[in-house]
Parts: C-alpha cells; structure tokens; sequence
C-alpha cells in the first residue's frame, strides 16, 4: 500500500478522474448526507461547490436553497496575517455566484467580507467536507494546502464532520498527521462509514 501522502493522491487522483457515472453516483452520495439525523437537526449547513472529478453537489444545493436551513459554502482567501483561509458566505441564489480559483464557484471579491452574507465558522453544525481520499474510519486526506484543517480547528466541537466520496476514493488507511482530523461520517454510495470524529 502506498504509504506517503504525495502516492496517496496520485493513486486516487487517478481513480477518481476515472470514476464512471459520476451524476448518478453523485446523487446517491449526496441523498446519504440529507438522510443524515445530522442534516436533519441543523439549522446551519456548509456545502461545498465541486469542481473536476469530485463528487457534485451543486444541483442537490440547488434544490435544498430556499428552506428553513442556512446553506453556506467556502471560498479560498487570506486571514489578516497573509494565512490561507476559507471565507463562509451565506448562500441563497446560486446565480450570486463566479468562478474563482480552481473554477470553483464563489461570490464575487468585491463583496468578500459583507457582513450581512459572512458567516463565523462557530455557527456551523454540520459541515460536508470534500477531499482527495478517505479510509473507513474518518482518516482524510486533502490536496495539502490545509484550509479545511484550519476551519476544522475554528468550529465548535459538536460541529459534525461528513466526508462524500467515491467508493473508489477509498484507501485501506490514510496517512494521518497529528495536525490531520478524522470526519465523523464518510459518505460514499455503498455505505455510511462512521469515523473517530474529532
């Protein structure tokens, strides 16, 4: 098994990108997270918008926008220091929306900051986290420049965790760092996988 974290993701970038029916598969990953008692009880949820070979969550997002939960969705940007970070913003039309890094949908710069759409990361209480692979226990494995580590380190502790994911993004074990937090639930469309959790 490949042990380092930089063979960790060429082996399962490569799954990933060639992955079949991602649509479909899609949908029943993301039917796993509305299905969650997690999903259920929360009243603040933090979506991600996909990009490449991840599993899609867009039109899901799109059809859950108008309810009675707040949906949230990060964008990459910088602290006051010049540290990477994730922005939270308050998400009620898609059509807000531009691609900003890596394609990725997110509002535009110029209204990063607005205080009425930033959402502080302690009022999260459910988060669907992406990644490049997972392993069964909640060991995850992201593309290394740790934004979702530093957001993970900012929310409270009965915040929940839940990873979607191909089956085939799934690794016998992840190559976890002290620094590295394990998810609360991997979602993939054979199974929920309960995991250590933080």
């Amino acid at each position: 098994m490949a042990t380092s974290k930089a063979q960790q993701r060429r082996i399962v970038y490569a799954a990933r990108a060639d992955q079949p029916d991602k649509e479909a598969i899609s949908q029943i990953i993301c039917s796993r997270f509305l299905a969650l008692s997690a999903y259920t009880e929360a009243k603040t949820v933090m979506w991600y918008l996909h990009c490449r070979s991840e599993v899609r969550t867009v039109e899901t997002l799109k059809r859950q926008l108008g309810g009675k939960k707040i949906a949230v969705i990060p964008y990459c940007t910088k602290d006051a220091a010049g540290r990477r970070t994730l922005g939270l913003w308050r998400l009620q039309d898609l059509s807000e929306l531009v691609p900003g890094t890596w394609g990725i949908l997110e509002p535009p710069k110029a209204r990063w900051g607005e205080k009425s759409r930033e959402v502080d990361p302690e009022r999260l209480d459910l988060i669907m986290v992406p990644g490049v692979a997972f392993d069964k226990v909640g060991g995850r494995l992201g593309n290394g420049a740790g934004y979702y580590d530093r957001l993970l380190s900012r929310v409270r502790p009965d915040c929940v965790t839940a990873a979607v994911c191909y089956e085939s993004q799934l690794l016998p074990e992840i190559a976890m760092e002290p620094h590295d937090v394990y998810m609360d639930y991997v979602l993939t469309e054979r199974a929920t996988y309960s995991g250590r959790g933080r």
